[in-house]
């Protein structure tokens, strides 16, 4: 029978430094997510203002956001801001500012949508209920809001968690990374270890990110109703 390399995951602690690699991936994938939520919540209730001034800030910051290329942010951050400005940046908080400010213009734009969304007769049926500013967004606008906006969050997390896999690039020793250092290491004595090592890369991926765009569509589904 022939050898077909998959012995490469199960030679010395492989699949372990594979399980250890994608740890990495999935902490700063929730830390940047948890930040952000917070973070781009307060963009998208600034978003909403009449200010013209906040109005044009956020609109520059997020086109600026959505222009420019994950992986030339990673650049700038990782390799510009240490160089040009002397400041001491490890590779995986420079993916965790650069996923944040990424993450940050899409929930804000997100929060935006759903704020705008409710419509006007909430606030004036709150109003003639007699209910105060703040009673009115507790009890109306924010559960209303959030059934909007949670499916939503929940894929933009799997997103991000996919999109981490370019940190690779900035020498962040996580689950790409440790693929790399594997094949390499056994390039000659188990030459079609790729297949492997990156095939089970897509299914450790996959176990992860499957079940949060299940439980994103099931939200959605079950809120529509």
């Amino acid at each position: 029978m022939q050898d077909l390399g998959i012995r490469v995951l199960f030679m010395g602690n492989n699949f372990e430094r594979l399980l250890i690699g994608l740890w990495v991936t999935i902490k700063i994938s929730l830390i940047s997510v948890i930040l952000s939520i917070l973070f781009g919540i307060l963009l998208g209730m600034v978003m909403t203002l009449k200010n013209p001034i906040t109005r044009a800030v956020s609109k520059i910051y997020l086109e600026f956001i959505r222009i420019m290329p994950q992986l030339v942010l990673l650049f700038l951050v990782y390799f510009g801001l240490t160089k040009s400005f002397g400041i001491n940046l490890s590779g995986e908080l420079s993916a965790v500012i650069v996923f944040t400010l990424w993450g940050t213009a899409e929930m804000g734009d997100l929060v935006r949508s759903a704020l705008i969304s409710i419509p006007k007769h909430q606030y004036e049926s709150g109003a003639a209920l007699g209910l105060s500013g703040i009673q009115i967004y507790r009890y109306i606008i924010i559960p209303q809001t959030l059934r909007r906006l949670i499916p939503l969050a929940i894929n933009l997390t799997t997103r991000m968690i996919k999109t981490t896999s370019l940190i690779v690039l900035i020498g962040v020793i996580e689950v790409m990374k440790v693929a790399q250092q594997i094949i390499e290491a056994n390039r000659y004595t188990v030459p079609d270890s790729a297949l492997w090592i990156y095939g089970t890369i897509f299914f450790l991926y996959f176990i992860v990110c499957w079940p949060i765009s299940l439980l994103a569509t099931r939200l959605e589904k079950r809120w529509k109703n």
